[in-house]
């Protein structure tokens, strides 16, 4: 039977990465690549609708079937999508240049607006180091080791009260003798509940022999739906030394949270969690070698992210986020011991995570949120996170009012013929001449074009929506010139470079389904900060802050984004980034137990607002489904460029 088993065992050799690995017969094509860590876009999760995993088949030969997604010439070339593909025979497999995910440019992180951060915390760390020489036992003072460390704290800090982990006392005995009774005790306190008189409890965590203060470090990470950003702190001088990024390795698995929901219930929880396990693990590894700190001196572990990405993180069964009436497992998870989830870490270190107000507005807006300040500001602020899903909160230091909407995949360049996520390659950047339609685009590290990132389809769609050459309902007018506006095959489109000008190989154009798939995910983020501020008695002239976070937020063009509606048009004065808020909100609460008290009140204060079912939701949400809008009153600025007045 094993000689018959061997026989049925093929090898798949994947280029330009140079790397083979040993697969049944019969396996999809796509898992092989992620099982020999070769990244392939693939959006939908292998549902076979976005395209995105396109690879061509140079040696041997695979079972298929070929979608609408593959054309007909395609297909005879040899490409394939990978996520329709079994392995027959041994495998040469090519990945273009535009199926692959590429790190290189994750690490543009932005600089946070410093006017809108979070003040007025005192560096109180939640982890504590204390040192202590203990007297060794006699018979006139034989009290257990365990009560001596505990005694000398009392009397040297103060400290009372304190719970200790059984992992501490399993240990004791030789540490302490080891040390020369001279030991380093390290305590981690938690959140208290907002508005009680409820006293803090250090958890004696670790007790180390020796002096150990100098090396005093934590880990902060935001877990995001596409990428996983890490950061070592260094708590003695209150410091990020070291960050580092990857693509979440769930990310083949599908490019939003509800297919990787539905991953999970087809194919299993266990795969997607260990997917983000590894790259949280490749992520650690990274910044320990850029600090040169071992992971032995981590002794905490503080992780926001939106509800779904800590359930599978954790291991908890998301299936009922998706499900009507919408809940999670818990709102409110207490800390866990990373090793126990496989995270490379010591024994001892906790992982905290952010507390998540609702199934769809998670942990990592309670971070944003908190990092930004807003909680702790008086002015009525709209805080907004772009992915694909739109998250926003509105309200002040005294209340605050969440609510969520589905934007697609468009803003990360999915659902877009040459859509890409922000990397080496994508264009970002466009200026079109509005006699001649000659475009000058700018591309990512200033490489040859290979596809549009989000940033850079909004700023295409504005410049062509003010030059006159797409109107307001998203089609191209006819009879401009025809080297540049042409009949495709999926409509008009616009070409925004030649073949010979790509590293594709081919023309790289906008088109009429494109625009479409823009306007749609614009209009469901209007139309949800619309009805969420209406929802609290306000209209969007009362809006005296705009806080835009989020990793699509850094690069984005305010007034792009206005001039097509995904913004309100008002003064932009009132607008401010924060970059990756989540990350941000992870590093505060790390050095301030006043911001991780905060974090807690922020997550009880906020009321959630479901937007699935609003009649008010849905009539802005077809309004808004013009560029700018339906209604140019509410955007006097863009009609004023438009040259059209302002209809009432």
């Amino acid at each position: 039977m094993a000689g018959v088993a061997r026989k049925n065992l093929r090898k798949v050799s994947f280029e330009p990465d140079n790397v083979e690995v040993i697969v049944p017969e019969g396996t999809n094509l796509l898992e092989t690549a992620i099982k020999a860590g070769v990244r392939i876009s693939a959006s939908c999760g292998g549902a076979g609708v976005c395209g995105t995993c396109k690879v061509r088949v140079q040696k041997g030969e695979v079972e298929t079937k070929r979608t609408p997604k593959l054309s007909e010439e395609e297909f005879n070339r040899g490409t394939r999508q990978a996520c329709q593909s079994r392995v027959l025979t041994d495998l040469v497999i090519y990945v273009p240049v535009e199926s692959r995910l590429e790190k290189a440019v994750l690490n543009r992180e932005a600089k946070e607006a410093s006017e809108v951060l979070a003040g007025g915390w005192r560096f109180t760390p939640p982890l504590r180091k204390y040192y202590v020489e203990l007297s060794p036992p006699t018979l006139e003072d034989n009290i257990s080791d365990l009560s001596r460390v505990l005694r000398e704290l009392k009397r040297q800090y103060l400290l009372r009260d304190m719970t200790v982990d059984f992992d501490v006392v399993k240990n004791l005995a030789k540490v302490v003798r080891e040390g020369g009774w001279k030991v380093t005790v390290t305590t981690l306190v938690t959140a208290v509940k907002p508005s009680t008189q409820e006293k803090r409890r250090p958890r004696v965590i670790r007790v180390e022999p020796g002096d150990t203060r100098d090396k005093h470090y934590v880990l902060a990470f935001d877990i995001g739906t596409t990428t996983v950003w890490g950061q070592v702190l260094d708590l003695n001088r209150g410091k990020i030394i070291a960050t580092s990024v990857e693509f979440n390795g769930q990310i083949s698995y599908g490019q939003d949270v509800i297919s990787r929901i539905a991953y999970s219930q087809k194919h299993g929880l266990k795969k997607l969690q260990k997917a983000v396990i590894d790259t949280v693990n490749t992520v650690i590894g990274e910044v320990l070698a850029k600090s040169k700190v071992k992971a032995a001196d981590i002794s905490h572990l503080c992780i926001a992210g939106n509800t779904t990405m800590m359930q599978l993180l954790l291991g908890l069964d998301p299936r009922y986020i998706r499900l009507a009436p919408y809940t999670p497992v818990a709102n409110m998870v207490p800390p866990v011991k990373a090793k126990s989830l496989g995270i490379n870490l010591a024994e001892h270190v906790y992982l905290f995570s952010f507390p998540s107000p609702s199934s769809y507005v998670g942990g990592d807006i309670v971070s944003g949120v908190v990092g930004s300040g807003m909680h702790q500001r008086h002015e009525l602020t709209l805080f907004v996170d772009i992915g694909t899903n739109g998250e926003m909160v509105i309200g002040n230091s005294e209340w605050m009012v969440t609510a969520s909407c589905s934007a697609g995949p468009a803003f990360e360049g999915g659902g877009i013929k040459h859509g890409m996520v922000a990397t080496d390659g994508a264009i970002d950047d466009f200026t079109v001449d509005p006699k001649t339609l000659e475009p000058k685009i700018g591309t990512i590290n200033n490489s040859r074009p290979k596809g549009i990132c989000g940033s850079g389809l909004i700023k295409i769609i504005a410049g062509l929506f003010l030059a006159g050459v797409v109107e307001p309902n998203g089609k191209f007018r006819h009879g401009l010139n025809p080297d540049r506006v042409r009949e495709g095959t999926d409509g008009y489109e616009y070409v925004l470079a030649r073949a010979g000008e790509t590293q594709t190989g081919g023309d790289i154009v906008i088109t009429e389904v494109d625009i479409d798939n823009l306007i749609r995910a614009k209009a469901a983020i209007y139309a949800g900060c619309q009805t969420l501020v209406k929802s609290v008695g306000s209209s969007v002239a009362d809006i005296e802050r705009v806080i835009i976070a989020g990793a699509f937020g850094r690069h984005l063009d305010i007034e792009s984004a206005i001039t097509i509606g995904l913004f309100p048009d008002i003064d932009r004065r009132r607008y401010a980034y924060i970059g990756n808020g989540s990350l941000l909100g992870a590093r505060l609460v790390s050095f301030s137990t006043d911001l991780l008290d905060d974090a807690r009140k922020v997550a009880r204060m906020m009321t959630n607002f479901e937007l699935s079912e609003n009649t008010d939701f849905m009539n802005n949400y077809v309004a808004a489904m013009f560029l700018p809008h339906t209604n140019y009153a509410d955007f006097p600025e863009v009609a004023r460029k438009l040259g059209r007045g302002v209809r009432v």
